[in-house]
Order: C-alpha cells, then sequence, then structure tokens
C-alpha cells in the first residue's frame, strides 16, 4: 500500500506521534511576524495591559481557524484557495477574489521584510534597504530548503528559528517582569479611543493572519500527500488506487452537469481512497493535527502576550517607544544590552522565517485562485520589491508595520468566511464536517472580526 514518505519513516522517529507533527508549527511561525512585534509592542507601550485580552482571545481563535484550515486540508487532499478556485465559477469574482487575498499577502511580505530590515539595522548598522534585500537574499535560501529537500526539512529550520524567536522575545519577562494586577485587568474587554481599535484591529491582523489560513491547508496537504512530502506548489497528490484530486478534471464532480448526490458520493470515494494511499487513518491524522495546533499557538499566544508584557511593564509612557528603533533603545536603557540584542535577534529571526511562509503562502493563493504556476524565488523577487520601496522612500517602518498588520486584520472574513462555511459541509468533508457548536463558534469569530474592522472604519472617518 502506497503510504507518505513520512509514514514510511515514522519507525526511525523517537516518538509513535512526533513524526505527525510539524505544519502547525510552520504555519504558527506566521503568528510571530514583525507584524506581530511592532503591533504588540506599540500596544503595550501606548495602552499598557489595556489590549492584553485582544491577544488572548486572538490566540483563542487562531487555534479553531488553525484547526479548521488543517482538517481541509488534510481531509480534501486540497487547499482551501484550490477549493475556492474551483467552485468561483465566473472568472472575475475569481480574479477578484485573488487581488484581495493577494493585496494581503503583500502586506505580510513587507511586514516581514521591514522586520528583518530593523533587525539588520539594529544589531549591525546596516541602512534598512540594503537590511531589506538581505532579508529577501536570505529567505530565498529557507525557500530552496522547501523546493530541494521537501516539507520535513523546511519545518525542522523554521521550528529551530521559532525556539531562538521565542527566547528573544521572552528573555526580557524574566528581568522585569509584569504586574499580575495589571495584567489580570488586562483581560476585561474595552477600549479608550480610536487608536486602541486601530492597534486591537492590527494586534488580531498580526495574530489571525489570512495567509496563515491559505497556506496551512497547504502545509497539511503537502506533507501527507501519498508517495511523499510534495512540493508546495505541486498542487497534486501522487494518484494511487484509482484516486484522483477531488474536482480535479479526471472525476465526474468537475462535470458541471453532475448532481448533488453525484458530487458528494464521487468526494465520499475520493476521501476513502486517500486514505487508502496515505496508510494512514484520518482519524488519527486529525488528533495529531489537534496536537501540532495546540502545541504551535501554545508558543504563538505565549510569546505574543510576553512581548506585549514587555512593553507594558518597561515602556510605558517612555519616549520614543512608539517604534520598534526606540523599543530597542529603551530596553537597552533600561534593562541592558543583553535584553536588548536578544530582542534584535529575535526579530531578525522573525522576519526570515516569516517570510518564507509568507512566500509560501503567496505562490498557493495564486496556483489555486488563477490556476498558473509561479515559481517560489520568482514571487519571492517580485514581493520583495514593495518593501524595498517603501524602505527606499523613508517610511517609518513601525508605522509601515502596523498599517500592514490593519491590512491583514480586513482581509481575515475572506478567508475564515469561507474556510467556516466549507468546513461544516458534508458533501466537502463528509463525516468529518464541523459539528453545530464548532460552525457557531466560528460564525462567532467571524461577526466579532467583522464588526471590528466596521467599527476601526467608522472611528477613523468620524475621529471618534
Amino acid at each position: 500500500m502506497p503510504k507518505t514518505q513520512d509514514a514510511v519513516d515514522r519507525r526511525h522517529a523517537p516518538g509513535r506521534a512526533l513524526w505527525l507533527l510539524g505544519p502547525a508549527m510552520v504555519a504558527g511561525v506566521a503568528y510571530l511576524d514583525p507584524g506581530n512585534v511592532a503591533s504588540n509592542m506599540t500596544a503595550g507601550a501606548a495602552f499598557g495591559y489595556l489590549l492584553v485580552w485582544v491577544v488572548v482571545l486572538g490566540n483563542v481563535m487562531a487555534w479553531l481557524i488553525q484547526y479548521l484550515s488543517a482538517k481541509l486540508g488534510i481531509v480534501t487532499g486540497e487547499s482551501l484557495p484550490q477549493i475556492l478556485g474551483r467552485r468561483i465559477r465566473r472568472p472575475w469574482a475569481r480574479r477578484l477574489y485573488w487581488l484581495q487575498a493577494e493585496a494581503v499577502a503583500m502586506a505580510t511580505d513587507v511586514a516581514e521584510v521591514i522586520g528583518g530590515a530593523v533587525a539588520l539595522h539594529l544589531l549591525f548598522g546596516i541602512p534598512l534597504v540594503w537590511g531589506g534585500a538581505v532579508t529577501g537574499v536570505v529567505s530565498m535560501g529557507l525557500l530552496l530548503v522547501q523546493t530541494r529537500r521537501g516539507a520535513r526539512a523546511f519545518e525542522t529550520v523554521l521550528i529551530g528559528l521559532l525556539v531562538i524567536i521565542a527566547i528573544g522575545f521572552s528573555a526580557g519577562l524574566l528581568f522585569a517582569p509584569p504586574d499580575p494586577a495589571g495584567v489580570v485587568g488586562g483581560l476585561l474587554p474595552r477600549f479608550e479611543g480610536t487608536n486602541s481599535v486601530l492597534l486591537a484591529a492590527s494586534i488580531l491582523g498580526a495574530t489571525i493572519m489570512p495567509h496563515a489560513i491559505y497556506a496551512h491547508s497547504a502545509l497539511a496537504r503537502d506533507r501527507f500527500a501519498p508517495g511523499g512530502a510534495g512540493s508546495a506548489m505541486d498542487g497534486r497528490v501522487t494518484a494511487s488506487a484509482g484516486w484522483s484530486a477531488p474536482g480535479s478534471d479526471a472525476g465526474p464532480a468537475a462535470s458541471a452537469s453532475a448532481t448533488r448526490t453525484e458530487v458528494g458520493a464521487t468526494a465520499s470515494a475520493a476521501r476513502m481512497a486517500l486514505e487508502h494511499a496515505r496508510g494512514i487513518s484520518t482519524p488519527r491524522l486529525l488528533r495529531a493535527t489537534r496536537w501540532d495546533v495546540t502545541i504551535a499557538l501554545a508558543v504563538a499566544g505565549t510569546v505574543n502576550l510576553a512581548i506585549l508584557l514587555l512593553a507594558a511593564a518597561n515602556l510605558a509612557g517612555v519616549d520614543g517607544t512608539d517604534s520598534l528603533e526606540g523599543a530597542y533603545a529603551a530596553l537597552r536603557d533600561g534593562l541592558g544590552p543583553l535584553v536588548a540584542t536578544l530582542f534584535a535577534v529575535g526579530l531578525l529571526a522573525s522576519g526570515l522565517a516569516s517570510t518564507s511562509v509568507g512566500a509560501y503562502a503567496g505562490a498557493e493563493i495564486m496556483h489555486g485562485l488563477l490556476r498558473a504556476r509561479v515559481p517560489l524565488l520568482t514571487r519571492r523577487l517580485v514581493t520583495l520589491v514593495p518593501a524595498l520601496v517603501i524602505l527606499g522612500l523613508g517610511v517609518d517602518p513601525t508605522l509601515a508595520l502596523v498599517l500592514s498588520q490593519v491590512v491583514l486584520s480586513f482581509g481575515i472574513p475572506f478567508a475564515l468566511v469561507p474556510l467556516v462555511a466549507l468546513t461544516a459541509r458534508g458533501e466537502v468533508l463528509g463525516r468529518y464536517r464541523n459539528r453545530r457548536a464548532t460552525t457557531a463558534v466560528g460564525v462567532a469569530a467571524s461577526v466579532f472580526l467583522i464588526t471590528l474592522n466596521v467599527v476601526l472604519v467608522w472611528l477613523v472617518v468620524t475621529g471618534g
């Protein structure tokens, strides 16, 4: 029976289930990108512990969202962009959807490259434009690992960077712990003016990242593809035992004249054949995925909260801390050069790791929605240009980072609503479709995020 390469190699793994973990760790890197750092650091410095509840709530919602994305990729063998690209029948509608998703991917790239450039400037005094170029080049090296060595090697490298990120951003709390009463008080949901709403939207955009939703389904698809770890942009799963990808041209589900019953029967047969080809039961993969998502978001959530608490405890009311450079200087002066240097190293690792995930997601978005294949390295070069232009124009890097996260926040509903809808449908996931309570929570999260964005626009327009 054909099996995934990871399934074949599981006898060499130190633990019986550890070999199934990994995709969520890679997706979790997106939750610790430089945009998160800028948003959480600015929120803590400007409002103290006020927005602690936003970080906690965002992480709780992110768990459900990332699990649903991974489940979609595992059960169907397709990514969210692939499924949407097939279901959105009108070409103009599909292109419009791609444009907003592409804007999200571009905003992600801007945040990641700028963050890496700022870190190199703080550590070595490299000019921002050159730092952005170096970040782009190194990220290409990371993408080469993915394209040449496969999903598992890519995961290993990014998990190593994730450890560096966690240490770099959390170390300061050992020297200056936050006020427990302030932390508890920050769990009470509230705002204080337009700027706090703007930062809340920025934090949520950085925490629940649309490109991570798109990417996680593809990461799960590629990681457990029959016949070996698939190429990220391959877009195919090796045909085995008569199986073809749901919705592919080879199956009756692709026919416009197929009835709903025929589509459901074909999809069910495809799911069974996919499970047979993998040699691993789908329930076992889903159980491991829940652990994978839990571990990844526990790490990401803890680090994000640590960044906000570090700023709230040490930077609140300090002049100049509304920028990453100012925060670095304040940490150096207040807590010493070691803490400041660790912070900058964490920022650099964050930029390098997250830019690779962003390029992966962007290429998958283009492939799934436009059915066009663009090599990862080519896409990395193209999307590097906007960030370098921003740096070259002298735009404040921290402001650009925060605003990029607001753009991401507006892209959340376009990824989240289809995800919740698709995973609730029996013809898509069969017996693995969402329970009613899960769908209700997903709908509630979508409504909350959309409402927050509407309020944000109103406050900005009216100056309230």
